[in-house]
């Protein structure tokens, strides 16, 4: 008598013959189809206990088609702030049982679309966290991308829900709180050029300055990382300005670096001001006054909002817009400004 190949993987087949059932039935009765016969099925899961079936995930996932995984896109993985809305997203839906494949687009604008696609064909849906297309991009690609949620962004479409943040609201109370300091030169290093927050705080600060005309307020290039940071300090120091919105607290924490090295003082010489609240903030010497955004949560929320429609798939529905406001903390790297020497 022949003797099977002990190597050989078990597959449909083997289960349906020792079950002697068709392998359509054997499919049905592992992806929990209820239609089969309770004994019959008993009997199928039997021989695939005994022969030590395992079934083939990716066969599985195209007969269910669904794949119970998610992708998300962000510009950047290094930042931690997009770490902590990874870290949230992925531990919401883990309760699930689903994963999240990850894409990193280096804050490379002309990959997000490829990216997210790609994704999206091998996911069941898609999360787009800050991306950094344009608007017209955006509208165009989000038709394909469904279920999908948007972070930091929003669509015209009423399919699409969003979460974002009220940048523009936030970085005017950093603003006003240097003032309150009394702080009359200020200067913002801005974010990315494609950045949609950097622009809401754009925004923010014009009507800042509508309602301030007697501050000063300038405008220098910035970034988005340490180095940016880092690079600006010369500049920062040549404008003048006593108090310092950075675009956010990496900016922040590389500009310190840097005005320690001139031996700039923080906050007796020059205050700053992050934004974000990254878990390293409050560990910055000086601590970092910044303004925090509910990063975990904005993870685990963009979890429930793809599982709604993961779960609403093929209904009409208007999907929730979701923003949060930032909170001003206030610590050790801002002071009211020193005295200028009388002339």
């Amino acid at each position: 008598m022949a003797r099977r190949n002990t190597n050989r993987r078990v597959g449909i087949a083997d289960v349906a013959e020792k079950a002697g059932v068709s392998h359509a039935t054997v499919s049905r009765v592992m992806n929990g189809n209820a239609a089969v016969d309770p004994g019959i099925a008993a009997r199928v899961r039997a021989a695939a206990v005994e022969l030590k079936y395992q079934p083939n995930p990716v066969g599985r996932s195209l007969a269910l088609g669904k794949t119970d995984t998610i992708g998300i896109v962000v510009p950047d993985l290094a930042n931690p702030t997009f770490q902590a809305i990874l870290r949230g997203l992925s531990m919401a839906a883990a309760q699930d049982g689903y994963r999240v494949l990850i894409a990193d687009s280096s804050e490379v604008t002309s990959e997000e679309a490829i990216l997210a696609g790609e994704a999206r064909r091998r996911c069941d849906g898609v999360v787009l966290c800050a991306p950094r297309m344009s608007d017209a991009e955006l509208e165009e690609l989000a038709p394909t991308l469904h279920p999908l949620v948007l972070i930091n962004r929003t669509t015209i479409a009423t399919n699409t829900p969003s979460l974002s943040v009220d940048y523009g609201q936030g970085i005017q109370e950093l603003a006003q709180h240097l003032v309150t300091l009394g702080h009359r030169r200020l200067a913002f290093l801005s974010g990315p050029e494609h950045s949609a927050s950097n622009r809401q705080r754009l925004v923010g600060l014009d009507q800042f300055r509508k309602e301030h005309p007697e501050i000063e307020l300038q405008m220098l290039h910035g970034g988005s990382n340490f180095d940016s940071g880092h690079e600006s300090t010369q500049d920062i120091i040549a404008s003048g300005a006593t108090g310092i919105l950075a675009f956010n607290d990496l900016v922040a924490m590389g500009l310190l670096s840097g005005l320690h090295e001139r031996g700039v003082r923080v906050p007796e010489d020059i205050s700053v001001t992050g934004f974000d609240d990254i878990p390293f903030a409050k560990y910055t010497t000086p601590p970092l006054t910044t303004a925090a955004v509910p990063i975990n949560e904005l993870g685990s929320l963009a979890w429930r909002r793809m599982r709604e429609q993961i779960q609403q798939a093929g209904e009409a529905t208007t999907q929730a817009q979701d923003e949060f406001s930032p909170r001003v903390e206030i610590r050790k790297s801002t002071a009211a400004p020193a005295l200028e020497p009388a002339s």
